[in-house]
């Protein structure tokens, strides 16, 4: 009984029980949002006070707006720069902008600053800048130019933190931090805990609080499956699982290259199925032009790699599959944490050549990834083109390592 009442207890929390500011709270509401997710419960109080914070939560968890909350709330509009977003990605500095200006745009005026695109218009929207959300580089890029100053700031944030010292952005990361003032409240959110995550939290964070949510995804709602093949026929493979799933959603297909998935994607393109391919060397026009396409249904199949993915909260995931393999747990863990959210159903499928055996022993030394063998399967195979030149998009010229006129038979993984 004393269960059930903290169950109901629970259900009934609700952002204006927590006395959110109330232009936020009624920026909430009209966008359909009443009660907050674990990690905003247990992070908002906290930042409130004023404490630093070390936050270990997924993508797709709500940390966006667990801290972007509490530093609309304190944001004197006009004062300069007092809010500065580290992110590892252009595609994750819009995202978090975005909810800034969605949440906060009577509060404050946030910009993004990102490279692949030209400085002089970020330069001059950062004069009118009260919160500024930017990759590692370019915000070094505006210190070293003078354009961007951080005098004012009282809050920094790291969001996914493992994936920006995973991207060699450590040295970066440490002369942002060295050029904020000393008494500014940080918060770190991430998605695993690394030691250089950990090395950073003891430099520069005096007595953070330490959070934790349980995992995003719902395991009794997650099926994984691997399959066998040789390298030859993991795209024959590929093909058959995809046209097979005929109440397939919206899928994601994972490759370890940029040259990989512009080859999958076009591949998959001319086997009449809708696919895209979302790497770092598209323009960032094409890369947010097709994030939006993918979330109005234009096409049901991204071929991503991990580093232009990570950060990216697309929701209605159905099936992802694991082109190649990773060679560690987590960025296996992460990618199929794309799927099964929010208590729905979903399914990871991983194809396994000779090649990828040894990562997918690494992926199994955690005891807690469960993959079922999917056992063999009948397709056909069909012809793969190889790019001579795989790059920006996959507008290349292609050549054939077949003969067009040969037949190809069932095969067996």
């Amino acid at each position: 009984q004393m269960c059930k009442k903290k169950r109901i207890k629970g259900e009934k929390m609700k952002f204006e029980e927590m006395k959110i500011d109330r232009d936020i709270l009624m920026s909430l509401k009209s966008n359909g949002i009443e009660r907050p997710t674990e990690i905003q419960e247990k992070t908002l109080s906290v930042i409130r006070e004023g404490k630093n914070v070390i936050a270990q939560s997924e993508t797709g968890s709500g940390k966006t707006l667990a801290f972007a909350i509490p530093i609309l709330e304190k944001i004197e509009k006009g004062k300069g720069i007092q809010a500065l977003i580290v992110t590892p990605t252009r595609e994750l500095a819009n995202q978090i902008k975005n909810e800034f200006e969605k949440f906060g745009r009577k509060k404050a005026h946030a910009v993004s600053i990102y490279g692949g695109v030209s400085i002089e218009p970020q330069i001059r929207s950062l004069h009118k800048a009260d919160i500024v959300i930017g990759t590692p580089g370019r915000i070094l890029d505006h210190l070293n130019r003078g354009t961007v100053f951080l005098k004012n700031v009282k809050y920094l944030v790291l969001d996914e933190a493992d994936r920006m010292l995973d991207m060699g952005f450590i040295d970066d990361v440490n002369m942002i931090i060295e050029n904020t003032p000393k008494n500014r409240q940080m918060l770190l959110f991430s998605a695993t805990m690394p030691y250089e995550v950990q090395e950073i939290s003891k430099k520069y964070m005096k007595n953070p609080v330490k959070i934790t949510t349980k995992p995003h995804v719902e395991p009794g709602k997650l099926k994984q499956i691997y399959y066998n093949c040789s390298k030859n026929e993991k795209f024959s493979l590929l093909l058959h699982l995809l046209k097979m799933q005929k109440e397939r959603g919206m899928t994601m297909v994972f490759c370890g290259r940029r040259r990989t998935a512009d080859m999958v994607a076009d591949n998959l393109r001319r086997n009449g199925l809708k696919a895209e391919e979302l790497h770092g060397g598209l323009t960032q026009n094409k890369r947010e032009s097709l994030l939006e396409k993918f979330h109005k249904g234009l096409f049901d199949i991204l071929v991503a790699t991990d580093v232009a993915s990570r950060g990216l909260d697309i929701k209605g995931v159905t099936h992802v599959f694991n082109y190649d393999i990773p060679d560690k747990t987590d960025d296996y863990t992460h990618r199929i944490g794309r799927t099964a959210r929010a208590g729905n159903e979903g399914l990871a499928i991983s194809l396994l050549s000779p090649e990828d055996f040894d990562n997918f022993r690494k992926v199994l030394s955690n005891p807690e990834i469960k993959v079922e063998n999917g056992g063999k399967l009948s397709f056909r195979r069909v012809p793969f083109r190889i790019q001579q030149n795989a790059r920006n998009g996959g507008h290349a010229s292609f050549r054939k390592k077949y003969n067009s006129k040969r037949r190809f038979p069932l095969y067996r993984a």
